[in-house]
């Protein structure tokens, strides 16, 4: 008990002071929350907890007359300003109570301004400006009427066939949390009322970037270890932080559909983590539990979901059609509907809805300069440098002609991704557009040669091979289309789609520089390009700034900094792979691993080495986590710990010296990493437990520092029993989670 005692009294005392700050407003909610639900009937509290679609434009009058019957609590997907005045002024001036709707919407990487996918937002491994890209959507949202979005994803994410790994922020929980907290506070700010602001919604709870082979909807199998450890973290982060709102998953835990668990939605996120907001389900995921087999009918899943702590159901009828009936044959108890329509009622006074559901019609501004600015700082901090061979970038702007070819150079759509429902083309730079503006069309030669990421079409490669021929330099732009990731999007090879792989093959061929830039919902399999690249960088889907971005990095304008947030693997067969791994029985080195190719023909059955290896693709992957080149160089010196020792009431301070040895100006981002020797239950190689992201000048040296406490190196041995254990740990300090400075020190 002494070993989890600190934490325990830290965790009361933070709590006790946070609740002593809200204590008055949110009893004045409280009261008025209670008054409102004093005067609904069983049918009217189901009518709140129901969202549906909005099929307005189908059958107004038809929407307007379930609102006006209390059969509403949400709207979702309608964001014409004048449909959701008059769609509010019924709900509040023609419905008995007069209670609002909330106006929800998939906003999640941007509105009218799109920036990069959450995935490429993650790379740039920088908080302040998720939280002010966050902002930027929630004010232009909300100006069309919106009030609420489902963002931020924070499912860890560590197989890259999923297809919604592009909208989360990549493998770490460390990373996630900070970054899901970042953007939390970019969309609801200090006062949800306020008109530049918006709920948020923690998704999906839980585990989903877990689903077996990056399926999406599918089975979930994990311990109560890794479930505590890796995928909860982020969402425990994201209660404290205060999103208004949360979401249960499509998928199931070890066995139980995420939409009917009461563990999860009630044990440990209502009376462990004290949420306040309320839960919503996922686009029909309760009737799913007819196919998962949990459930008979609808009247069941009703019953099994409100139970569990499900306040909202999205776009499926279970709750309107069964939960009154079920109260009134006594098999669900009303103050289980009371309790979720408090939650909903709770969120929609902190929005200030009753107050005003209004929204401007005719004050919205979409694209503005200063939107822009921070669009494009985000795609410039978002890329990754993968390869530089020679130093063949930057490119000098009087380099003569260049080559811009392949089908994501110039496409206003495709660059910027998935879940872009209310993006405006218009204003989307490209790479091509964005070369031209820098250096002059006439020193452009350019060939799309593919209309499309997936086109297998070879009979355009003369024209790619032609500007190659007549060029200094081949910036060659491939990548996926924004329909090939995001939900439903899964891939069992991650390689690059079509035939791009052949074409920069043939563009090579032509002995000039290529530069490829890779624009991806994922980390894709390159392995078989980087060959055939003098130099490779990776854009995700950069949004609507993107081209401006990639074009400053590559005439030398901008320096590199994104540092990968996920690992990008030799080929899909690695899948799922990840920096904090276990380290097994037998760990694989590259004394023990022999490549396959290599194997002497009837070699012995033990002379492979015996460790946790493939013989065709290794053990690691091509890209670790954390990794990306700059410009300039740093190295890493003089780790230094201020103990050789601490107690679990003491703080330990780790420092290094970072020099610039380059010439040109560069950020860095130091990343803290420790690793728990022995534990009473086998503990990662490695685990990302901070990172600062600085700027250091050529020729300069800086010194940074960590802390470290008790705290950070807690771990759940069971399902509710998180420890603390004595023993050696060791620390690192270093550019990514393959390489740092290396020292030990003991909790006692």
């Amino acid at each position: 008990m002494n070993k989890i005692y600190f934490l325990i009294v830290a965790i009361i005392f933070f709590n006790s002071c946070s609740t002593k700050k809200v204590d008055k407003a949110d009893s004045n909610i409280e009261t008025k929350v209670d008054s409102v639900l004093a005067m609904l009937s069983i049918d009217e509290k189901v009518g709140q907890m129901n969202q549906l679609s909005s099929f307005y434009n189908s059958d107004p009058d038809g929407l307007k007359a379930m609102i006006r019957e209390g059969k509403v609590g949400s709207l979702l997907n309608e964001v014409n300003p004048d449909v959701v005045n008059e769609l509010q002024r019924v709900a509040t001036k023609e419905s008995k109570h007069g209670i609002p709707l909330i106006i929800g919407r998939d906003v999640i990487h941007g509105f009218k301004t799109v920036f990069p996918i959450p995935l490429g937002q993650a790379a740039s491994w920088n908080p302040a400006l998720v939280e002010k890209s966050s902002h930027i959507a929630a004010i232009e949202a909300r100006s069309k009427g919106v009030t609420w979005t489902f963002s931020p994803m924070i499912d860890i994410a560590r197989d890259p066939r999923w297809g919604r790994v592009a909208e989360g922020y990549g493998e770490d929980p460390f990373l996630t949390s900070t970054l899901g907290n970042a953007a939390i506070k970019g969309y609801q700010g200090n006062n949800l009322s306020a008109n530049d602001r918006i709920a948020a919604c923690a998704k999906h709870f839980a585990a989903y970037g877990a689903a077996e082979a990056g399926r999406e909807y599918n089975t979930v199998i994990t311990s109560n270890q890794e479930l505590r450890n890796v995928y909860l973290k982020p969402f425990q982060s994201a209660s404290h932080t205060g999103a208004a709102t949360f979401m249960a998953a499509f998928n199931e835990i070890n066995g139980i559909p995420c939409s009917g668990n009461k563990k999860l939605l009630t044990d440990v996120l209502r009376n462990e983590w004290g949420f306040k907001g309320f839960v919503v389900s996922d686009w029909a995921s309760i009737p799913e539990m007819i196919n998962h087999g949990f459930a008979d009918n609808e009247t069941d899943c009703a019953l099994i979901a409100a139970n569990a702590g499900v306040d909202m159901e999205m776009s499926s009828h279970t709750y309107l059609d069964n939960l009154a009936n079920l109260i009134k044959q006594g098999k669900i108890s009303e103050t289980v509907v009371d309790n979720a329509v408090r939650n909903i009622l709770r969120v929609k006074f902190q929005l200030g809805l009753f107050s005003n559901p209004y929204v401007d019609t005719v004050k919205s501004s979409f694209a503005a300069d200063s939107s822009l600015i921070i669009a494009k700082e985000l795609a410039l901090e978002s890329l990754v440098l993968l390869k530089n061979e020679n130093n063949v970038l930057p490119l000098s702007t009087k380099i003569g002609k260049v080559a811009v070819i392949g089908p994501m150079s110039n496409d206003r759509y495709e660059q910027l991704g998935t879940w872009v429902f209310d993006c405006d083309t218009n204003t989307t730079v490209t790479p091509l557009s964005a070369i031209r503006a820098t250096i002059g069309n006439n020193k452009v030669i350019y060939a799309k040669t593919l209309a499309y990421s997936r086109d297998k079409n070879t009979g355009r490669f003369y024209q790619a091979i032609s500007a190659a021929r007549s060029a200094n330099a081949v910036l060659v732009f491939v990548g996926e289309e924004s329909i090939l990731s995001g939900e439903a999007h899964g891939r069992a090879h991650i390689d690059l789609p079509g035939v791009q792989a052949d074409l920069i093959k043939e563009l090579h061929k032509s002995g000039k520089p290529i530069i490829t830039v890779v624009m991806a919902g994922r980390p894709l399999a390159i392995s078989n390009i980087l060959p055939y690249s003098n130099a490779v960088i990776f854009a995700w889907h950069p949004g609507t700034m993107g081209g401006t971005a990639i074009a400053d990095v590559l005439f030398g304008k901008e320096n590199f900094s994104g540092k990968l947030p996920i690992s990008i693997p030799v080929s899909a067969g690695q899948c799922p792979i990840y920096y904090a791994k276990k380290n097994t029985g037998r760990p694989a080195d590259y004394n023990s691993w022999i490549p396959m190719d290599k194997i002497p023909v009837r070699a012995p059955q033990t002379s492979l080495g015996n460790a946790s290896q493939h013989l065709d693709d290794g053990f690691e992957p091509l890209f670790p986590f954390g990794f990306g080149m700059s410009y300039t160089t740093f190295e890493y010196s003089n780790i230094n710990l201020s103990s050789p020792s601490i107690s679990v009431k003491d703080t330990l301070v780790i420092s290094a010296t970072i020099t610039n040895t380059g010439k040109f100006d560069g950020y860095e981002t130091p990343q803290l990493y420790t690793h728990d020797v022995v534990g009473s239950i086998t503990r990662p190689v490695k685990e990302l437990k901070a990172f600062q992201k600085i700027k250091i000048k050529s020729g300069e040296s800086v010194n940074v520092t960590f802390k470290l406490t008790a705290s950070d190196l807690a771990f759940y041995k069971s399902w509710n029993e998180e420890v603390v254990e004595p023993g050696l740990f060791y620390v690192w300090i270093g550019p990514s989670s393959n390489q740092g400075l290396k020292a030990q020190f003991t909790l006692q």
